[in-house]
């Protein structure tokens, strides 16, 4: 299956949502629901040993569901499913079904790496989704629920919609009717009004009614992107189950809006087991999606993505507006300064391209593309990546932000970062950059998203 460049980003949106809600919700789980207005962020759980921005054991096991896929293994195998049975986990929840007759919700994780192995066959992830389910939660509602959420990812990354009716012909006829009734229940009811959302069912329904009550609001500067945060809020919000309903959530958000929706403030702190952070959930993602095989250049799982072949990419200048900042071209990465101790990679970069040494490394999902398919969430990646750099540079550290030849993409964040952070009109941040990036020319794609800015400037 040839998947376009917006379905890989909603395809390493599906985990990297995934991760992020397992994070954000891990400070409030098992608390009341709070007020739809109230502040949460990724503190971390330390009666867990979780630290901010870190994911639990159930995201864990989620992402060798996706390491399995990555690998090109077919999960209908029964030897690849030994492999990727939680310890102890499976004898935990099979007792916790006999003594209680309450299900577990982590299963519902595992559905969203099941979902990317199939993108190409809906039969096969239906038979699948119900296997991995199985290996814990053997329950037929837990089963159904895992083929009901997995469809739904596999809709929202093919079609970038959101339908989590989709999945219910894949069921028995006779358990349409109440599946359907509980989807009435949360397309109805908040997320708050399913207080048995540790159990499968009910975790399902407060996942999505986290999805079906955003709320549209009339600020500048929102954009349709900043419906996975809001969404995945929500889930955390509703409390009690908070961590794995808002990575439910996220799965989904993810995969309707794409790893370029995710906040780079949550991604740039996202980590866990085993040993990973945002960008080998991207890795992961997109090599399930693709069954295994890298792009006709190495991406995304190649050391280095090699562009000496379009020239030009060792550009290397400082900032005019902000000697903290400095711009350039990837080529660049092999002789950073000293000082440079964080990276905002503006393309495509291979897994061990940027130096060891940097520990704040923010990949941005950018395509120097000016159809707008390619970008479909340009204005929130745009402001979003400013303000991560001005996050950086508050903190103290030497930020190198670079694309490829730094014409098109470094130039036009760069502006804007003046612009909302320097206190610089944007048409005269533009002007001062091309004056240090003289081959400086945004795509007209970028050039239009700016123009707005120049009405949006933050001081």
């Amino acid at each position: 299956m040839n998947l376009t460049s917006a379905q890989h980003d909603r395809a390493a949106g599906t985990l990297l949502g995934l991760a992020c809600g397992d994070a954000l919700g891990a400070g409030y789980d098992c608390l009341e629901p709070m007020p739809d207005a109230a502040f949460v962020t990724m503190g971390g759980m330390a009666s867990l040993g979780l630290a901010p921005g870190e994911w639990s054991d159930d995201t864990a096991a989620a992402i060798d569901v996706v390491g399995a896929a990555a690998a090109a293994e077919d999960l209908r195998n029964e030897g690849v499913q030994r492999g990727l049975v939680p310890q102890p986990g499976a004898a935990v929840h099979k007792h916790s079904e006999q003594r209680s007759g309450r299900v577990d919700n982590s299963s519902l994780l595992r559905s969203a790496g099941v979902a990317l192995a199939y993108l190409d066959d809906p039969v096969a992830l239906a038979e699948a989704a119900r296997a991995i389910s199985a290996l814990t939660h053997d329950q037929t509602d837990a089963q159904d629920a895992c083929v009901l959420w997995a469809l739904a990812v596999r809709h929202a990354v093919l079609h970038g919609a959101l339908n989590v009716r989709v999945g219910l012909t894949a069921l028995p006829r006779e358990r349409q009717t109440p599946w359907w009734r509980r989807l009435d229940d949360a397309d109805r009811l908040p997320p708050s009004a399913f207080d048995r959302n540790n159990g499968v069912v009910e975790a399902l329904q407060g996942a999505w009614s986290s999805l079906a009550h955003l709320v549209v609001i009339a600020e500048i500067g929102q954009t349709d992107a900043d419906f996975l945060r809001q969404s995945i809020e929500n889930a955390v919000r509703a409390g009690r189950g908070a961590t794995h309903v808002a990575a439910i959530t996220g799965a989904l958000a993810g995969a309707r809006w794409g790893a370029s929706a995710v906040p780079a403030e949550w991604r740039r702190i996202l980590h866990g087991r085993p040993g990973l952070r945002a960008p080998d959930l991207v890795r992961l993602a997109v090599l399930a999606a693709r069954k295994g095989a890298p792009d006709a250049h190495g991406w995304p799982s190649d050391q280095r993505i090699e562009y000496e072949r379009y020239g030009g990419t060792a550009a290397l200048v400082r900032h005019p507006h902000d000697s903290g900042v400095w711009l350039g071209g990837v080529g660049a990465l092999d002789r950073l300064p000293a000082q440079v101790d964080a990276v905002v990679s503006l393309c495509r970069v291979g897994t061990a391209q940027v130096p060891a040494r940097i520990r704040d490394h923010i990949a941005v999902w950018l395509v120097d593309d000016p159809r707008p398919e390619m970008n479909p969430n340009l204005d929130f990646v745009l402001v979003d990546t400013v303000d991560e750099i001005a996050a950086l540079r508050a903190e103290g550290h030497i930020v190198f932000v670079h694309c490829v030849q730094a014409i098109s993409r470094t130039p036009a964040v760069a502006a804007l970062y003046a612009s909302r952070h320097c206190r610089i009109p944007l048409e005269q941040a533009l002007a001062d950059i091309i004056e240090v990036l003289p081959a400086a020319k945004p795509n007209p794609a970028l050039q239009d998203a700016l123009a707005p800015r120049l009405m949006r400037v933050e001081h």
